[in-house]
């Protein structure tokens, strides 16, 4: 098999780089099975499920026969957002891969299309598999030994002359191919920004990443309440982080994406204003953010997230949606809105707690509202 005209043909579909590694275990299997130990994984727990655990220690379990792992990277950097509006409190920050198109929607069709080119050319009996972020592989871990970059300080996958700005997608083939000859890597050295510069304190050591602490895992796969002693340290931030991604020097060196599909459409789309955000219905979250990632938290969640940014704005512009807020039908919305008043301390808002709380009858969102008048009782 020419892996030659593979990369072509991955280069002719868009994606950034190629790389190729056999279908053996991840070499960072143990430490991933210490992390699960230490109960980072939080309430992600499919990824601890033996049938999961199982398929990581052998990818035979996902496809039998199995001999190759054809790892592929997309860039999707596209542009910063001005100071002025990145740390503007009364704008939710989103993490700039989840601007435009879900990227699943994009990659999942194209590695498709490559696997098919390569079932048709390689003059054998070939079975594939594809994966863009949802299988139960060490995605990052098969791509460092394909060679597309080595392991950073926090946890992402760095490569060299492009930083970690790219997501991954795999192809499981039957097919043998010659693997890529490992290559000389930097490493991060004494460099320290990322784990100094995480807002939540989430990585209790180098290349270790507690998920309880980190906001992308708080404000997209945490189902249920955020945290109170960890709600003012989201500053921002309505949808994952770029913390520890910003301050990495290796981004310097990260190429502009050439995928219009993931420019946001503006800067209300990046940062978009909380007052925007909070008065949005159902209708209104799918018309804005239906076609992004953000579709997957679905609108309960994200007002969840824009309420706590709300609070932690602290601005009386924000307590009459607010209070509009503490009447919506999902208590994780009522319940981070009454934080969020209670944080604002404004008359008017505590009133409507107060009011709110006599017919309130999720036990959740009582606990929620009484804590918030009490909150503010003692800083008045």
């Amino acid at each position: 098999m020419d892996t030659q005209a593979l990369r072509r043909q991955a280069q002719a579909l868009g994606f950034s780089m190629l790389g190729i590694t056999p279908a053996e275990p991840g070499r960072r299997l143990d430490a991933y099975l210490n992390w699960l130990a230490q109960g980072y994984q939080g309430e992600m727990g499919y990824l601890a499920r033996p049938d999961r655990i199982s398929r990581r220690q052998d990818l035979n379990e996902i496809l039998p026969g199995v001999r190759s792992l054809i790892c592929v990277g997309l860039d999707y950097q596209t542009m910063n957002p001005p100071p002025e509006l990145a740390h503007d409190p009364a704008r939710g920050r989103i993490s700039n891969y989840a601007w435009g198109r879900d990227y699943h929607d994009l990659m999942i069709p194209r590695l498709e299309e490559l696997a098919a080119w390569l079932r048709a050319t390689s003059g054998a009996e070939t079975q594939t598999r594809v994966y863009v972020d949802t299988g139960a592989i060490l995605e990052r871990d098969h791509a460092e030994s394909a060679g597309l970059g080595f392991t950073g300080k926090n946890t992402m996958l760095i490569a060299p002359r492009r930083g970690s700005w790219f997501f991954l997608g795999e192809i499981l083939t039957t097919l043998a191919l010659p693997p890529d000859e490992p290559q000389p890597m930097p490493h991060c050295g004494r460099c320290r920004r990322c784990l100094e510069a995480c807002p939540t304190n989430a990585f209790p050591q180098p290349y270790v990443l507690d998920a309880r602490r980190c906001i992308s895992y708080l404000t997209i796969e945490l189902k249920g309440w955020i945290p109170v002693a960890l709600r003012p340290l989201l500053g921002n931030w309505i949808y994952g982080c770029d913390v520890c991604q910003l301050v990495c020097p290796f981004n310097r060196f990260a190429p502009t994406s050439n995928e219009a599909a993931f420019w946001a459409r503006g800067w209300d789309t990046a940062v978009p204003p909380l007052l925007d955000l909070l008065v949005l219905d159902e209708a209104g979250f799918e018309a804005r953010f239906g076609q992004t990632p953000l579709k997957r938290l679905k609108r309960p969640r994200f007002l969840r997230n824009v309420c706590v940014a709300a609070g932690n704005w602290g601005s009386a512009a924000a307590v009459a949606p607010l209070i509009n807020l503490l009447a919506d039908e999902a208590a994780l919305v009522r319940g981070h809105a009454a934080w969020a008043l209670g944080q604002i301390g404004v008359r008017a808002g505590l009133a409507a707690v107060a009011a709110a709380l006599l017919t309130e009858t999720d036990a959740e969102v009582r606990v929620e509202m009484v804590a918030a008048l009490a909150a503010a009782q003692k800083k008045s």
